[in-house]
């Protein structure tokens, strides 16, 4: 026991480093770097630096981007900041952007951590709030994940908004039936699809399910966290990476020890934190992560190519027995120019797709897909054909977003009808 104690206090030690000792020359702030220390020691300690007051520079954009809904505020030196509204772009009628206007507006939230990664890594994640009331109709306290990162050896920042009520299923247009994917009491639970596509938000959203519909002690893991889940039916403990874990590899091994039923890991990120997903797959979890990979079969090649090929057959057995399932999506513009719609790719582990992944046969999971309609399977194609039939996407558009545009093709009549 003396043991496990040493080494979580080692892990949560490496979580929280210290102010970098040297001055990170690329990125003086304003005022100094004095001036930025001063920042991050005093707000560290009272934890307030996750907020956003409202007569700050970056107000100004928070605004525009809440009232238009946008998902995505982005910030470039030499362009005026971009929304993204409904997955396309839009320019704000702004003055281009400096360096001095860019390190302004975020610099006064990185605390050590994010200073030490901005140097280090070139990047650094932030999670921040921001209270709208009485400024935005409808909005209450706002909460964002900021990307602070470099670009032609200055600051730039990817800003993403995110919704205050956690979703369902419903609300984000998909089919309660994928309340399957959390039934079982243990398993590995894949959400997969390209940067995005609403993987974080299909994840809240079975999460919310389980804790509505089970009594379990929920653990998630995630950098920053993303969607703050009330104790409804589970007990939910929020863990941050950087703030109360160093990383996701150790956060997860000591989550084994936290007597938990259901671990929500925000993404599956190394060959570490795979493993011990899969391990805690196998003896008695509920495992839910993401993957940033465009298809199923990615998802399966993606994660056992990340181990050495002499461990591989190892994995491919590990991964046989722990899948339940792996749900694969995208956000498609609707017809009318109202939003986006979710077009899905679901597999369930079944005793043919369990025997495919023990030998190594990836080739033929779609197959299976295709063959397990009854079991509530369904490919991409066959997803996007159903969007294109009921009137709700484009032929063009959902040929673009098919990865076999001929099997996209046979489905479709003239008129958009399924075969």
């Amino acid at each position: 026991m003396r043991e496990l104690n040493s080494a979580r206090d080692e892990e949560i030690a490496a979580g929280e480093p210290a102010a970098p000792a040297q001055p990170v020359s690329d990125f003086e702030p304003p005022g100094g770097r004095a001036a930025a220390s001063g920042v991050v020691a005093g707000d560290a300690r009272t934890g307030a630096w996750g907020r956003v007051e409202r007569d700050e520079p970056l107000t100004r954009w928070l605004l525009p981007a809440l009232q238009r809904e946008a998902s995505d505020l982005l910030l470039v030196v030499g362009a005026a900041p971009v929304l993204r509204v409904d997955g396309r772009l839009s320019f704000l009628d702004a003055e281009a952007l400096t360096e001095a206007a860019i390190r302004d507006a975020v610099w006064r939230h990185l605390g050590a951590r994010q200073l030490r990664d901005l140097e280090e890594l070139g990047a650094a994640d932030r999670s921040l709030r921001f209270d709208a009331r009485d400024l935005v109709p409808g909005v209450g306290i706002a909460r964002f994940r900021v990307n602070v990162h470099r670009q032609r050896g200055g600051l730039a920042a990817a800003i993403r908004m995110l919704p205050a009520e956690i979703p369902t299923l419903h609300d984000l247009g998909l089919p309660a039936e994928l309340g399957c994917l959390v039934g079982p009491s243990r398993g590995l639970v894949l959400v997969c699809g390209p940067t995005g596509s609403g993987k974080s938000s299909t994840l809240a959203a079975l999460l919310d399910h389980v804790n509505r519909e089970r009594e379990a002690h929920v653990i998630t893991i995630e950098d920053p966290v993303e969607y703050e889940h009330p104790h409804r039916s589970c007990l939910v403990e929020h863990v941050e990476i950087g703030r109360d874990a160093a990383s996701f590899a150790a956060a997860l091994r000591a989550a084994l020890r936290q007597d938990p039923d259901v671990i929500l890991v925000g993404e599956l990120r190394d060959l570490e934190t795979i493993a011990t997903a899969l391990t805690a797959a196998e003896t008695g979890h509920l495992i839910l992560a993401t993957l940033h990979t465009n298809d199923v079969v990615q998802a399966v090649h993606r994660i056992v190519d990340v181990f050495e090929a002499e461990r591989q057959t190892q994995i491919r057995q590990q991964l046989s027995l722990s899948l339940h399932g792996i749900l694969s999506q995208q956000l498609v513009p609707r017809a009318t120019g109202g939003g986006r719609v979710p077009a899905i790719e679901l597999l369930l582990a079944n005793d043919a797709i369990r025997n495919h992944l023990r030998s190594g046969k990836v080739v033929h999971l779609y197959n299976e897909m295709v063959l397990g309609k009854r079991a509530g399977m369904v490919t991409m194609e066959e997803s996007l054909a159903r969007l294109v039939a009921a009137g709700v996407v484009e032929r063009a558009e959902a040929m673009m977003r098919a990865s076999r545009p001929e099997e996209l093709a046979s489905l479709l009549r003239d008129g958009g009808q399924v075969v």
